[in-house]
C-alpha cells in the first residue's frame, strides 16, 4: 500500500534545510511496521524501562538523562536506576516493547530519517472503512482526511550537541498513546496523521553553547587579567564570588530547521515540534531556551494534583499567577502552530490536561474547526474542582471542543456536573449546551497493543527470567506490584494491607512473597518533600513487615526501588500468582491490562483498586477499596484460595476484553465518534470565548476606537430589584480611563431611562449615552438629551398599561416600569414558574392586540416583557455612531476625522442582538471585520449574532480593565495577566 504524505507536507521543500539531502524516511519498510529499537532496558546490562512507559495515566515529564534526579528511597544511589546497553546473543540490539531507537541526527549531508527506524509487529490489516466511505456517510462535513493530534510532549526527548548534532531518545511514559499515534499514521487507517508536540526540555551536555554567539559574559570571575596591573584585588578568603548565571541553551535556526525537517518527514509518525520560549528569545538567527520546565509547572502543580484529589497549602498566589500566564501562553503557542498548517476539514484531537485551554483557542481562530479533546487523567467532583482558582477558565477552554472523551463514566459525570454547577450550563448524560452548540461527552477506556505485549512477553529471554523467578520462589505464592513512588499509587496502603493479611491469615506466613517494584515519580508537584515522605513511609513499612513476619532465610516483602528492564517486567507479570494494584486515585493504569495479557497461561487473579480508571472496564477483576486494609487482606486470601475453574473463567473473560478492546479499537472508536458527532450537529457552531489577548493587541494598534456597552447584565449583574443595579468602583474607574483617552469614543447604550444613567454614570462627562433602547441620546461633553422618538405617536401606551396591570394583579411580586418611550413588565421577584407562564400568556395577548394595531415591538427579556416603538432600537444607534465617527476621507484636522480601527460592542440581552446585527452588516463594507469585536454575555444556551462570548458581567469588567490599564501589574488578575503576557511575549518582569 502506498505511503501517504503528512498534512501540509506539500508546503515544504522536499530537500532538508541548509542543503541537507535527506534519504527517503520510510527506509523501504512498510508503513504499517515500525522497526525494532536498538536499545533495551535490562536492570544490569541495559538502559532501564521507566514505570511510566507502560503506565498511561497521563503524559509525564521527560526522564532525566543524567544523575541530577533524586533517589526515590533514602540511601539509594540514582545510578541504581540506570544500566548499560545490551545486545542479543547474535550481537544485534534486542527488540524492546517500551523503548525506541536512541539516534543522532548529524550535521552532515546524507541523512536517513532516524525516526523511521521504529518497528513493531505489523498492525493486523483487517478490512477498514475507506475515507471515501466515511465521506459518503458524512457529506456535510467535507472531511479533508487529515487528523492532527496535539499532545504536550513529543514522542522523543532531545539532546542538542555542539555542531548541530541532535540525539533522540524514547520519552518515558505514554506508550499506549504513542502507539495510537503510530497506528493512525500507518496504512492500517485511512487517515493522514500528524502529531503536534512540544520538544520537551532540550537537554544539552556541557560543551553545548548556552547563549547566542558573541554574548558578553555575565561575570569576569575566572577570567585572566589583561596585564599584571589589572589583576583582581584580593578579597577576604571567606567571600564567595557570584556564580555564573546561565542564560539558557542557544539553538541556531539552521539546527532548529534540521530537526523540524526530520520530524516532519518521518513516515512512521510525522511530528511538528512546538518551540516554547518568550518572544524576545526567538529570533531569525535562532532560539534561546531558558527555564524550560516552566511550561509544565501549572499543569503539574495545580491541575495534576487537584485532578488526583490532592491540594496544596495556600500561598500568596504570586507564583501561581506567573505559572498560569505561562500555561496560557503555552496553549496559545500550540494554537498558533496548529493554525499554521490547518486546513478546513481537518480533525484536531487534543490530549490531556496540559492543553485544556487549546480547544477554545482553536475555536477562536477557526470557528468551524472539528475539535475533540481526550483527558487521560481522572476528573474530580465539582466540590473539589471549586478549589481551583482558574476553574472557570479551564472548563471553558475544554468546551471549545465538539467531543470530550474520558476514561470512565464517573469522570464524565463529574465533568458534566462541574459545567452545570460552576458555569451554570445545562447538561445531561450525553453532553452540554454551550453558546449555541452542543458539546458531546463520551467514555472511551484506553487500551494497549495486546498483540505486541504478548509477542514480547513470550520471547526466550523473558521465559528464561520467568523460570529463574519461579525457581527462586519455588513453593511460594508471588504477589506482584509495580508503582511510581508517589502519593496516588497507594504503595503504603498496599503494604499495610499485606501486613494485615499476614496478621489475619497466619497459615500463609512464609508461603507468600510480595515483590514490590517502585520507580521515582517524574511529576513536578510530587518531587521534594512529598516524595520523601512517601518513600520514608514505604521503607518503614517494609522493615516493619520483614522484621515481624520474616526470618533469616526469608523476607515476605521484596522491595526493589529501581527501573525494571522490559524483560524483567514481563517475566515478573508472568510469574505472579496475584496482581495487586491499590491506587488511591488513578487514570488508566495499563499495568493491569498488561498483567492480564501475561497471565493467559497462569490465570493469576487481578486485585484492582476501585479508584483506578481501569476498574470500570475490568468488571471481572477483584475490586477493592485501598483504604479498607482488612477488606484488601480478605481479597488477597480469596485470590489465593480461588479454585482453578473460577480463576480460568475470570482470566478468560478479562483476557477477551483486553485483547478485543485494545489500543487500535480505542483510537478508532474515538475518531469514529468524532465525525459521527460532527455529522449529527447540524452544522451548529459555538460562539467562541472572547480572545482577550487578540482584543488587547487590536486595541493597542488602533488610533481610533469605538466602544458600545449595554448596562444591565453587562456592566452590572442582573439583580432582583432594578434600582439596585449599581456600577462598581472598578468599572467606573475603567470607563473613566477609557473615556479620557482622546483616541476612544465610549458609549453606554441601555434600556434604562435618562435619570438612572445620569445618576450613576453621568459624572463621566467624556462618555456618551443612549437611553431607552435608542429613544434618547446624549453626546460626550454635552448636557442635552436628544429625543429621537418625539415625533412618534405614543397612543399605544395606555392600552399596554391596562394589559400589564391585569397581569401585575395576577402575579405577586411583579411590577410595571414606565419609561418615556417604552413600557416594561418585570417579574424577577415573582415565582419563576408562574412568572414564565404568565409572561408567555401576556406576550401572546399583546401580539394579538397592540401588536396588530400599532408599530411596536413586544420583546421578551430576562424576567421581563417590554413594548417599544418598532423604529427605535439599539441597532439604529450603532449604525448612527459608526456613520458619525468613521470618516476615513475627512481632513486630518477636522472633527471626528479618521477611520474607526477598533470597535467593541458588548451586551447580554436580545435587544443587544440589534447592535450585533448592525455591526456585522458594517463589518467588511465599512469597518475591518478583524477589528470589530461583538461580544455576548451570559447564558450558554444562547444563539447569538455576536462573534464572541463572555460568561458573566465580571468577565466584562475584567476585559474593560485590561484595555484601560486600570490595575497595577501587581494587582492585575491572573486571566488578564495571561492575556497581557501573551501580547507582550513574556511575563512582566515585575512579577519575577
Amino acid at each position: 500500500m502506498a505511503s501517504r504524505t503528512a498534512p501540509h507536507e506539500q508546503h515544504h521543500d522536499s530537500a532538508p534545510p541548509n542543503g541537507l539531502a535527506g534519504e527517503p524516511a520510510a527506509g523501504g519498510h512498510d508503513r504499517g511496521e515500525r522497526k525494532a529499537p536498538s536499545k533495551l532496558a535490562f536492570s544490569n546490562d541495559n538502559p532501564p524501562a521507566s514505570e511510566d512507559e507502560y503506565d498511561d495515566e497521563s503524559p509525564r515529564p521527560p526522564a532525566s538523562t543524567d544523575l541530577g534526579f533524586e533517589a526515590v528511597t533514602p540511601g539509594i544511589d540514582p545510578r541504581s536506576y540506570l544500566a548499560k546497553r545490551t545486545t542479543t546473543t547474535s550481537g544485534a540490539p534486542s527488540v524492546s516493547y517500551f523503548s525506541r531507537n536512541d539516534v543522532t541526527i548529524p550535521s552532515r549531508t546524507g541523512l536517513r530519517d532516524p525516526l523511521s527506524r521504529q518497528t513493531t509487529l505489523p498492525y493486523k490489516m483487517e478490512r477498514r472503512e475507506s475515507l471515501s466511505e466515511i465521506r459518503a456517510a458524512n457529506p456535510d462535513l467535507s472531511l479533508s482526511g487529515n487528523i492532527i493530534s496535539a499532545t504536550f510532549s513529543a514522542p522523543h526527548s532531545f539532546t542538542y550537541r555542539t555542531g548541530g548534532q541532535w540525539d533522540l531518545k524514547s520519552r518515558r511514559g505514554q506508550s499506549a498513546l504513542i502507539d495510537s499515534f503510530a497506528y493512525l499514521s500507518s496504512d492500517a487507517t485511512p487517515w493522514n496523521h500528524t502529531v503536534v508536540a512540544w520538544t520537551g526540555e532540550v537537554d544539552h551536555p556541557s560543551d553545548a553553547p548556552l547563549s547566542p554567539p558573541e554574548t558578553p559574559p555575565t561575570t569576569t570571575v575566572g577570567a585572566s587579567s589583561l596585564n599584571p596591573l589589572s589583576a583582581p584585588v584580593p578579597v577576604d578568603a571567606t567571600s564567595k564570588p557570584a556564580p555564573v548565571q546561565s542564560e539558557g541553551l542557544w539553538v541556531p535556526k539552521k539546527d532548529q530547521e534540521r530537526l523540524e525537517y526530520e520530524l516532519r518527514h518521518d513516515k512512521s509518525m510525522p511530528t511538528i515540534p512546538v518551540w516554547l520560549s518568550d518572544e524576545a528569545e526567538s529570533t531569525p538567527e535562532g532560539i534561546t531556551l531558558t527555564d524550560q520546565t516552566r511550561w509544565r509547572r501549572y499543569a503539574e502543580h495545580d491541575l495534576y494534583t487537584l485532578f488526583h484529589y490532592k491540594q496544596h497549602e495556600p500561598s500568596d498566589g504570586r507564583k501561581e499567577r506567573v505559572q498560569w500566564a505561562d500555561y496560557y501562553r503555552m496553549n496559545q503557542m500550540f494554537a498558533n502552530k496548529i493554525i499554521e498548517f490547518y486546513k478546513p476539514g481537518d480533525i484536531v484531537v487534543v490530549h490531556d490536561y496540559y492543553l485544556m485551554l487549546l480547544p477554545s483557542m482553536l475555536r477562536q481562530r477557526a470557528p468551524g474547526m472539528y475539535i475533540s479533546f481526550f483527558l487521560h487523567s481522572p476528573f474530580p467532583s465539582s466540590e473539589f474542582l471549586r478549589c481551583l482558582p482558574r476553574r472557570k477558565e479551564v472548563l471553558q477552554g475544554v468546551l471549545g471542543s465538539n467531543l470530550i472523551g474520558f476514561q470512565s463514566y464517573s469522570y464524565s459525570r463529574h465533568f458534566l456536573s462541574c459545567c452545570t454547577r460552576i458555569l451554570g450550563f445545562p447538561s445531561d448524560t450525553l453532553g452540554i449546551d454551550a453558546y449555541g452548540a452542543r458539546v458531546q461527552v463520551g467514555v472511551f477506556p484506553i487500551g494497549i497493543d495486546a498483540a505486541k505485549v504478548e509477542s514480547f512477553a513470550w520471547n526466550d529471554t523473558v521465559t528464561e527470567k520467568y523460570n529463574t523467578l519461579k525457581s527462586m520462589y519455588e513453593g511460594k505464592k508471588i504477589i506482584v506490584g509495580r508503582d511510581r513512588l508517589d502519593s496516588v499509587r497507594g504503595v503504603a496502603q498496599k503494604l499495610q494491607a499485606f501486613e494485615r493479611f499476614l496478621e489475619l491469615y497466619p497459615e500463609w506466613r512464609e508461603k507468600v512473597v510480595l515483590i514490590q517494584v517502585t520507580t521515582p515519580t517524574l511529576v513536578e508537584a510530587e518531587k521534594g518533600d512529598p516524595q520523601k515522605k512517601v518513600s520514608s513511609r514505604v521503607n518503614e513499612l517494609v522493615m516493619k513487615i520483614n522484621g515481624q513476619y520474616g526470618s533469616l532465610g526469608f523476607s515476605p516483602v521484596q522491595h526493589y526501588p529501581q527501573y525494571l528492564s522490559q524483560d524483567e517486567y514481563f517475566a515478573l507479570l508472568r510469574a505472579g500468582d496475584i496482581g495487586l494494584i491499590t491506587s488511591v486515585r488513578d487514570g488508566m493504569n495499563t499495568t493491569s491490562l498488561e498483567y492480564i495479557v501475561c497471565q493467559k497461561d497462569g490465570h493469576g487473579p487481578l486485585i484492582l483498586s476501585e479508584f483506578s480508571g481501569t476498574a470500570g472496564s475490568l468488571g471481572d477483576a477483584l475490586h477493592i477499596n485501598p483504604w479498607d486494609v482488612s477488606g484488601v487482606a480478605e481479597k488477597i486470601n480469596l485470590a489465593l484460595t480461588m479454585s482453578d475453574d473460577k480463576r480460568m473463567a475470570m482470566q478468560g473473560s478479562l483476557y477477551s476484553h483486553v485483547t478485543s478492546h485494545n489500543m487500535q479499537s480505542w483510537i478508532s472508536k474515538f475518531i469514529r465518534k468524532v465525525y459521527t458527532v460532527l455529522g449529527d450537529s447540524n452544522n451548529a457552531i459555538a460562539t467562541p470565548l472572547c480572545d482577550r489577548a487578540l482584543m488587547l493587541s487590536r486595541y493597542r494598534d488602533a488610533k481610533k476606537r469605538l466602544f458600545m456597552f449595554d448596562y444591565d447584565g453587562t456592566l452590572t449583574p442582573i439583580v432582583q430589584e432594578p434600582s439596585a443595579a449599581i456600577p462598581s468602583e472598578r468599572i467606573i474607574k475603567s470607563l473613566r480611563l477609557l473615556a479620557d483617552d482622546p483616541r476612544n469614543l465610549v458609549w453606554i447604550i441601555s434600556g434604562r431611562d435618562q435619570e438612572f444613567l445620569k445618576q450613576h454614570l453621568g459624572h463621566i462627562s467624556a462618555m456618551g449615552f443612549s437611553a431607552e433602547h435608542g429613544s434618547f441620546m446624549k453626546n460626550p461633553h454635552s448636557d442635552e438629551w436628544e429625543n429621537l422618538a418625539e415625533k412618534l405617536d405614543m397612543g399605544w401606551q395606555q392600552e399596554v398599561i391596562d394589559v400589564f396591570q391585569n397581569y401585575t394583579d395576577r402575579v405577586q411580586g411583579s411590577f410595571i416600569e414606565r419609561k418615556r418611550c417604552a413600557l416594561t413588565w418585570h417579574y424577577r421577584r415573582a415565582d419563576p414558574e408562574l412568572g414564565e407562564a404568565m409572561s408567555r400568556e401576556c406576550h401572546k395577548e399583546l401580539m394579538e392586540g397592540v401588536g396588530t394595531r400599532w408599530e411596536v415591538e413586544v420583546m421578551a427579556g430576562k424576567a421581563n416583557l417590554e413594548v417599544r416603538p418598532t423604529f427605535i432600537n439599539k441597532g439604529e444607534i450603532a449604525k448612527r455612531l459608526v456613520k458619525t465617527y468613521h470618516n476615513p476621507g475627512a481632513p486630518a484636522d477636522g472633527p471626528d476625522a479618521g477611520p474607526i480601527e477598533f470597535a467593541l460592542c458588548m451586551g447580554d440581552d436580545f435587544t443587544d442582538e440589534d447592535m450585533f446585527r448592525s455591526l456585522n452588516a458594517l463589518s467588511g463594507p465599512v469597518l475591518d471585520a478583524d477589528h470589530v469585536f461583538t461580544v455576548t454575555v451570559g447564558a450558554s444556551t444562547k444563539v447569538t449574532l455576536a462573534r464572541w462570548h463572555l460568561l458573566e458581567p465580571e468577565d466584562v469588567i475584567e476585559s474593560v480593565a485590561l484595555l484601560a490599564g486600570t490595575d497595577d501589574i501587581q494587582q492585575v488578575s491572573e486571566v488578564n495577566l495571561a492575556a497581557l503576557s501573551s501580547v507582550e511575549g513574556r511575563v512582566p518582569g515585575a512579577l519575577h
